[in-house]
């Protein structure tokens, strides 16, 4: 298993209604084993989350099925991230 954070920065189209939505995106993915850490950035322009997978192709087909990148409320980017 590898470790992926993604980051989510809000877009102009940013729709307030995709957060509770989103938040059970990750809620689903902690009670897999998948998510390590989320929460948001106190600037309020997006934030991230640290998750684990066998690969980059799987870390993008999590973070882009995400409500806020499938609702254009966000762009996603996926970094494998070889934390410590």
């Amino acid at each position: 298993m590898y470790r992926y954070l993604i980051t989510t920065f809000r877009t102009p189209q940013f729709d307030p209604s995709v957060i509770d939505a989103h938040y059970a995106f990750l809620d689903d993915l902690r009670q897999r084993g998948k998510l390590e850490l989320a929460g948001p950035f106190t600037d309020k322009s997006g934030g991230a989350y640290l998750i684990k997978a066998d690969s980059l192709e799987e870390a993008e087909a999590i973070a882009f099925s995400d409500p806020v990148h499938t609702s254009k409320s966000s762009i996603v980017t996926v970094y494998e991230w070889n934390a410590k």
